[in-house]
């Protein structure tokens, strides 16, 4: 039984109460650790210990900073493998996906950030003859981060890297449906000698620790990733208090599918955008729209792909769907399902719970599903599933499916196939989104801005839209 603890101060402590959470494998749906069951007084003791950190931390050089940080970056690549198991096994993702994409990018992000903040620029405007003015961007303070458990460390990393960068103070709070890397990460930050009290992470649930970082009143900013319906809560709670807020929340992502696509590559890369880390990624494509004079061909070589996914536990090689993260969401997810029955959906594939055999019997597996029939307005193809479930609906024209892609609340991302470059920039520029691939997915740059638009979320992360979030610009005005 592995017994996690918070990271406060440089230094690893259990909860002030004494008091722990169990921590179950999706896969086995069997408890095998054990994270703090922090309370206001541990964030208390986190902020105080970021507070003492700041003045030094804002004033080391940003060279000396990004040192620090690319050496955790070189640390999470050594720890690779480890690392990956860990993540696989409090997630239940296969441990091929967290080994290839998680894990590389938790280290990317550490490393980016490290040596972007030496080329982080400010502005200058000279006035011919009158004065010079310039602006200065001072790091916020403390700052606390809240991560979700789809992306663990990916997404942890991806928020208090810029951060640490910018020259603020940190207190991180992971999932505590998935704090084992988080935990890890600190083991890391203590071999690089990260100053103590710099970033410190906080573990227990979001209505006590996260609540507590939230009202704060030292916390000058909140980055938070999760529900939207959260979000609202976080938002509701901090605008009295003029905090900083940036909101990365759900999405109903379409992929719109026109008849000169490249047919093979659409129908493997829409497999890929449905059922990664089974649908659990807030960037998946849920809703697809096809043309109708493609509609069978790509029905049928999409429907073939699914068959060939495989079910099973995450630490097996030919595993391509692990388990979901919890029971809770495998019956949220379940609850979905019925529903599309019920709104009239024709189910294609999938659809059932699986069964395991050996250690996986009692975990949280299911099917990749595939419904067609079902109205573009109806509640399956507007509410975020979160999970293996996609649905399949053809469109005659640019018109419609452009009406039919924008009409949900959310607009995070978005992906088109089409050989036609005409039309992929208007769509593209038409689509209600923040993101739009052009016959790609999940192909990011870590200098772009990363962000949706309507109940998607408030602001963007990534590249200097980060480092910018994390100071405070001022400006100063020099008589001539």
């Amino acid at each position: 039984m592995v017994q996690l603890q918070n990271y406060i101060n440089g230094l690893l402590v259990p909860a002030a109460n004494g008091q722990y959470l169990p921590n179950i494998e999706p896969a086995t749906g069997q408890v095998f650790s054990q994270i703090p069951a922090s309370d206001a007084q541990d964030v208390t003791q986190a902020v105080r210990a970021a507070e003492a950190a700041l003045p030094a931390w804002r004033r080391l050089p940003a060279e000396e900073r990004g040192r620090l940080l690319v050496r955790i970056a070189e640390l999470i690549e050594r720890d690779l493998e480890p690392l990956a198991q860990a993540e696989s096994q409090d997630n239940g993702k296969p441990v091929s996906l967290a080994r290839t994409v998680d894990i590389p990018r938790a280290a990317s992000n550490f490393a980016f950030f490290g040596t972007a903040a030496q080329h982080f620029a400010s502005e200058t405007h000279f006035q011919e003859g009158v004065a010079l003015n310039y602006t200065v961007r001072h790091p916020l303070g403390v700052v606390a981060c809240i991560s979700p458990w789809n992306l663990p460390l990916y997404l942890f990393t991806w928020k208090i890297a810029p951060a640490l960068a910018a020259g603020c103070c940190v207190v991180a709070k992971p999932s505590e449906v998935t704090p084992y890397t988080a935990f890890l990460l600190s083991e890391l930050c203590l071999e690089a000698g990260l100053p103590a009290g710099v970033l410190n992470i906080v573990h227990g649930t979001g209505p006590v620790v996260g609540q507590a970082l939230v009202e704060h009143p030292s916390v000058k900013a909140i980055s938070f990733t999760g529900g939207t319906k959260t979000g609202e809560h976080i938002a509701r709670t901090a605008a009295p208090m003029f905090k900083k807020l940036s909101l990365e929340l759900g999405g109903k992502n379409p992929n719109l599918i026109f008849a000169d696509c490249d047919l093979a590559e659409a129908v493997r890369t829409s497999l890929r955008s449905s059922f990664a880390n089974q649908g659990q990624i807030c960037l998946c494509g849920s809703r697809i729209f096809i043309e109708r004079s493609i509609y069978e061909p790509f029905k049928e070589q999409f429907l073939a792909g699914v068959a060939g996914l495989t079910v099973g536990d995450p630490q097996a090689a030919d595993t391509s769907q692990g388990a979901l993260v919890s029971e809770a969401h495998l019956e949220k997810v379940l609850s979905y399902i019925e529903l599309a029955h019920q709104e009239g959906g024709t189910l294609l594939a999938g659809g059932q719970r699986v069964q395991v055999a050996g250690r996986c019997a009692g975990g949280y597996f299911l099917q990749p599903t595939v419904f067609e029939g079902l109205a573009p307005d109806c509640r399956v193809n507007r509410e975020e599933i979160f999970g293996p479930v996609v649905t399949l609906t053809p469109f005659d024209t640019e018109e419609q499916v452009l009406a039919w892609a924008n009409g949900t609340e959310y607009g995070l991302a978005a992906t088109i196939w089409t050989r036609d470059l005409n039309r992929a920039h208007r769509v593209a520029h038409a689509l209600h989104s923040g993101i739009v691939w052009i016959n790609t997915w999940l192909h990011r740059d870590l200098r772009t801005p990363f962000g949706g638009m309507k109940n998607s979320g408030v602001g963007r992360e990534g590249g200097l839209e980060a480092l910018r979030f994390f100071t405070e610009p001022q400006s100063i005005t020099v008589k001539l």
